[in-house]
């Protein structure tokens, strides 16, 4: 091995470059910030109604009735925001939760952790709800590969699929079938 050999990947490097890399790459496969902004919400909630907050020699509770339910919605804000970051084929239902457990944190909360809570959980329900994984990188193929017989439209196969000799395209929108989408109805 010379001095112009480039090492190894990760052979040589610090562990704390190689533990950022490994945790840029586990935050970028699953809806993280979304998990973030919901486990946040859940905590104003769950602390405010239980606060004390000192005021030079007088005290000023935040206790209220509904005390358990406020801390109900920040048990179950911070376990969404969690369960966003290890089980991220639940980010629909994550999210949608979220949503409505900072808008019923509204009236039993505090008015939602006097609105930080509730916006919180508010915009991470709504990025857990619009996240979508991202698409695999996509194969580069040989240019010929995209111009198939009868110089079909891409995705569709002009090759007989069912053995029967038809091609397996069910739009109703291959040239071969004469028709283009007109009168595909009926």
């Amino acid at each position: 091995m010379s001095a112009e050999t480039p090492a190894a990947p990760g052979h040589n490097e610090h562990y704390l470059r190689v533990f950022r890399r490994n945790f840029r790459t586990w935050r970028g496969d699953r809806p993280f910030w979304a998990g973030l902004f919901v486990l946040l919400g859940g905590f104003p909630i769950a602390y405010f109604p239980y606060a004390n907050l000192q005021i030079g020699h007088l005290t000023l509770a935040m206790a209220t009735t509904a005390g358990a339910g406020s801390l109900i919605i920040g048990v179950l804000l911070v376990v969404l925001g969690i369960s966003l970051w290890f089980q991220k084929h639940v980010r629909t239902f994550a999210g949608v939760a979220a949503i409505l457990l900072a808008l019923v944190s509204i009236p039993v909360a505090n008015l939602g952790g006097f609105l930080i809570g509730f916006l919180l959980a508010m915009i991470g329900g709504a990025m857990a709800v619009s996240w979508a994984p991202a698409a695999p990188p996509a194969e580069e193929r040989p240019a010929s590969a995209f111009l198939s017989k009868g110089d079909s439209p891409e995705g569709v196969d002009a090759e007989p699929a069912n053995g029967v000799g038809e091609p397996n395209d069910l739009s109703g929108t291959s040239p071969t079938n004469g028709a283009n989408g007109r009168h595909s109805a009926g």
